[in-house]
């Protein structure tokens, strides 16, 4: 799991979506890419803004599709498809609303109610083991309350937790990618804002 060649980040495209919720993932992605002074550049053939920098030698792309949450996967097909990598070599981030602000954790493969994942593991033909990187955006309580949720931006406290959650997780990835997936994992998860 330290093979890492892609890291995607998810959300929504445009102005009105851009400090949301569910835009926790493209946020540790542009966190990243400006933590590594990698400028992230439109290319249409991946419906998406990339970068690519190297750590320890390895050849790392970077990937914010600007497709629609639950279109991810035309972006990640795209990329993956024309750089020949495999499931297993890429990274994608997203909010979680099983976690309060503040938790981020990694998982690898199963199954997710996250619209951008499923769209991402329909795309790769069903294939489930890639790395996630689950950033915590709290439950509104119930489940009418979701979509506006996910789509509203976080109060001043959340946010900070939430930032403060991107920034551990971008000092874990370095470890991900140095090191191993354990001691990035431990490290993670044990993160308290």
């Amino acid at each position: 799991m330290s093979d890492i060649r892609l890291i995607v980040g998810l959300g929504n495209p445009g102005p009105e979506y851009k400090n949301t919720r569910h835009n926790a993932g493209a946020m540790f992605v542009e966190s990243l890419a400006s933590s590594f002074n990698v400028p992230l550049k439109f290319e249409t053939k991946f419906f998406g803004f990339t970068g690519r920098f190297t750590l320890c030698g390895q050849d790392i792309r970077l990937l914010i599709p600007t497709t629609f949450m639950n279109r991810s996967g035309q972006a990640v097909a795209a990329m993956t498809s024309f750089y020949k990598i495999d499931t297993t070599q890429m990274m994608v981030a997203f909010d979680e609303l099983d976690f309060e602000p503040g938790i981020v954790k990694y998982k690898i493969g199963g199954s997710s109610s996250q619209n951008g994942i499923r769209d991402i593991v329909a795309s790769m033909a069903n294939q489930k083991n890639f790395l996630r990187l689950r950033i915590g955006i709290g439950h509104p309580g119930h489940k009418s309350k979701v979509t506006g949720h996910v789509l509203g931006k976080a109060s001043k406290d959340e946010q900070d937790k939430i930032d403060s959650a991107i920034d551990e997780a971008i000092r874990c990835t370095e470890i991900l990618l140095k090191q191993d997936f354990i001691s990035a994992q431990q490290r993670l998860h044990g993160f308290k804002p």
